[in-house]
C-alpha cells in the first residue's frame, strides 16, 4: 500500500470521502483532507504534514456511514520519493498512453481538469499534458498562461535546478525561435535528461533529451516542501520521511 493510499483509506475511516482509492493525490482527496483538517482544528491548507497525519492516525470516530476496514491500519507508509510529487504518481499513471491507439482516454484525461487544447493526435500536447497532471494534482497552482506553449512553462513556479519532479522546458530548432518542450524530470545522467511527458514519440513516455537544450526548471510555489533530489540511480529514491 502506498502512502497517498494510506491517507484515502484513513479518511475513509473517519468519515470523509475522498473517492476511489486509488493512491492518486487528486482534488477529492484533497478536499477530504481539507475537510478532515477543519473537523480537527487543523490549519485547512490541505498539506500532509505532521499534524494531519498524526491526525489521521489516530483512532477513527465515526462521523458518517462509511465502511471501517481501515481503522486497522494505523500505521502510515514510509513515504518514497514519488509520495512528495503527486504530479508525478498521476504522469506515471498514464505513461503509456498512445495519441492514436489511446486516443479517447487520452482526450478523456486531458480533459479531466476542465480546458483542454483538442485532439491529441492533431495537436502537439506536451504543454496541454504537464498542465493537466499539475491542474488535478495541485489545484492552487497558478498555471501560467497559454500554458500550450511549452516555453511559457518558464514561467511557472519557482526557478529550481533540475531535480526530480521539476517542469522541465527545452528548446525545439533554435534556442532563441519560439518552439519548446516541456516534461517533467523523472532522473538524469551525464548527458541527458530523462524526461517523461506527453507527446513524446506520440505518447506518454520517458525519454532522454540532451542537457544542453534546457531552458530552465520549475517546481511549485505552492504545497511542499519538495525535496531537491537528483536522481541518478535507484539509491536516489531512498528518502527521509521526517521534514513534514
Amino acid at each position: 500500500m502506498s502512502f497517498y493510499e494510506w491517507v484515502q483509506r484513513r479518511l475513509i475511516a473517519h468519515g470523509f470521502d475522498p473517492g476511489i482509492v486509488d493512491g492518486i493525490w487528486g482534488r477529492n482527496t484533497r478536499a477530504a483532507t481539507i475537510e478532515f483538517q477543519t473537523s480537527r482544528g487543523l490549519p485547512p491548507n490541505g498539506q500532509l504534514n505532521e499534524a494531519t497525519v498524526t491526525a489521521l492516525r489516530a483512532t477513527a470516530g465515526v462521523v458518517a456511514p462509511v465502511p471501517q476496514a481501515a481503522d486497522a491500519e494505523p500505521e502510515a507508509p514510509v513515504q518514497d520519493l514519488l509520495d512528495h510529487f503527486p504530479w508525478m504518481t498521476l504522469a506515471l499513471r498514464k505513461k503509456g498512453l498512445h495519441e492514436g491507439q489511446d486516443n479517447a482516454e487520452l482526450r478523456a484525461f486531458l480533459a479531466s481538469d476542465g480546458p483542454t487544447l483538442g485532439d491529441p493526435a492533431q495537436l502537439p500536447w506536451c504543454g496541454d499534458f504537464v498542465e493537466t497532471c499539475i491542474a488535478v494534482s495541485l489545484p492552487d497552482a497558478l498555471i501560467p498562461n497559454n500554458p500550450y506553449l511549452a516555453r511559457n512553462w518558464q514561467e511557472f513556479g519557482q526557478t529550481v535546478n533540475p531535480c526530480f519532479g521539476s517542469v522541465l522546458v527545452f528548446w525545439r530548432v533554435s534556442r532563441s525561435g519560439t518552439k519548446g518542450h516541456v516534461g517533467f524530470y523523472y532522473s538524469e545522467d551525464d548527458a541527458n535528461f530523462h524526461v517523461l511527458g506527453g507527446n513524446q514519440k506520440n505518447s506518454v513516455s520517458v525519454t532522454s533529451i540532451s542537457k544542453d537544450r534546457l531552458l530552465g526548471a520549475r517546481l511549485p510555489s505552492v504545497g511542499g516542501p519538495y525535496p531537491r533530489r537528483v536522481v541518478t540511480s535507484a539509491e536516489d529514491w531512498q528518502i527521509s520521511v521526517n521534514e513534514f
